[in-house]
């Protein structure tokens, strides 16, 4: 089970940080991500950390600006997002997968990911 917190109101340029803690079995050896979802658009691709945790990637949108890290001993995956934007406005929805390879990193779908949360929303007032 994935849940996910931290997500709230914030104004254009404030930050959040998003917490999502695994329970049920140990996510140590998963590929981590977080995806978003507005209102009338599919499921999108934000970050992703491979399960050691030494790779990372991001939306050409998001980057600069998120960072994406874990912490296998709390069982937590983390997204600080900083200088957020209006069209940040989404549900985040934290998710796990195995057997990813670090070089489809920049290919990544829903499919790949067979564990998820209930997501949290964020929303980023002009």
């Amino acid at each position: 089970q994935l849940v996910e917190s931290g997500g709230g109101l914030v104004q254009a340029g404030g930050s959040l940080r998003l917490s999502c803690v695994a329970s049920g079995r140990t996510f140590d050896s998963y590929t981590m991500a977080w995806f978003r979802q507005s209102p009338g658009k599919e499921r999108e691709f934000v970050s992703v950390i491979s399960w050691s945790g030494d790779t990372t990637s991001y939306t050409d949108s998001v980057k600069d600006r998120f960072t994406i890290s874990r912490d296998d001993a709390k069982n937590t995956v983390y997204l600080q997002m900083n200088s957020l934007k209006p069209e940040d406005t989404a549900i985040y929805y934290c998710s796990a997968g195995r057997g990813i390879p670090t070089t489809a990193f920049h290919l990544l779908k829903v499919a790949d990911f067979g564990f998820w949360g209930q997501g949290t929303q964020v929303t980023v007032s002009s």
